[in-house]
């Protein structure tokens, strides 16, 4: 009976942390300046339930990230939610590189070629936050050595880098 009661108390344990395993939504991105190439990449990574979720709710039907229809979902609510504004105002140009998606995670490159971000720039970031109010994305800048890290929630969707 104590066996019982204690594989009981266990499965309880493990049901409970899975259900608030995923309480908090997170995405992280990373934009580098690529000096052999001369453009600047960008990765993202989100969660790939969340963002199968997103997918789902925006167009009424079930997706799996596998098939190509639901690249070309994603793409275009990537390219209306995250977007690059040079200092003189005018977007800059993201090309869609492609993504890879595994049992977790989908991973989002896009680049912008032959061009540096200048000081300045601003990033406007809104991917799953429209969707998940505690979403949060983090977003590494790297260039010449240094890191810049901005957050972006349902607040703070558009921020400029140094």
């Amino acid at each position: 009976m104590t066996r019982w009661r204690a594989l009981v108390a266990a499965m309880l344990a493990c049901a409970s942390m899975a259900a608030g395993a995923h309480n908090f939504h997170m995405g992280i991105a990373d934009i580098s300046y690529n000096a052999a190439s001369g453009s600047t990449e960008v990765v993202h990574t989100y969660t790939g339930h969340d963002v199968e979720a997103l997918l789902t709710n925006l167009y009424q039907r079930r997706f799996d990230l596998g098939q190509e229809d639901s690249e070309a979902a994603l793409r275009r609510y990537v390219e209306k939610q995250f977007y690059l504004v040079a200092p003189d105002g005018k977007r800059l140009r993201l090309n869609w590189v492609g993504m890879k998606v595994n049992a977790d995670n989908v991973v989002i490159f896009q680049e912008i070629e032959h061009t540096r971000l200048a000081p300045a720039t601003r990033i406007h970031n809104q991917l799953l936050t429209d969707f998940l109010p505690s979403q949060r994305n983090t977003l590494n800048v790297q260039d010449s050595g240094t890191i810049q890290t901005l957050i972006f929630d349902h607040q703070n969707t558009e921020l400029p880098i140094r």
